[in-house]
């Protein structure tokens, strides 16, 4: 079993930046893939970000590239999303992921989500 908890979430200004954070346990966190959605109230929840289990390769959604970095340290067994140029429709309940030997790409493929995080974005 592995457990996430997310951290760093609040309200920002436009134009602001914020950094997510995802502790992990449970499992050896090197074994997962880990990643990042996000979901508007009356809307799905939508993939942003994700990073391989070796750290490799780094996937986003098209309306964060430029702006949105996600990175894991795993001595730390931790996740961050690194949000600039943040504006209201970034405004959303973030999510962490996790999944076991693979890459988070899509909800169907989470193994393990966190709680969400609240990110408000004023204009």
């Amino acid at each position: 079993q592995v457990q996430l908890v997310e951290s760093g979430g609040g309200l920002v200004q436009a134009g602001g930046s914020l950094r997510l954070s995802c502790a992990t346990s449970g499992r050896t966190f090197g074994s997962y893939g880990m990643g990042w959605f996000r979901q508007a109230p009356g809307k799905e929840r939508d993939f942003v970000a994700s990073i391989t289990w070796s750290g490799g390769n780094t996937y986003y959604t098209d309306s964060v590239k430029g702006r949105f970095t996600i990175s894991r340290d795993n001595a730390k067994n931790t996740v961050y999303l690194q949000m600039n140029s943040l504006g209201p429709e970034d405004t959303a309940i973030y999510y962490c992921a996790a999944r076991l030997r693979g890459t988070v790409a899509t909800a169907s493929s989470v193994n393990y989500w966190g709680q969400g995080t609240q990110v408000t974005v004023s204009s």
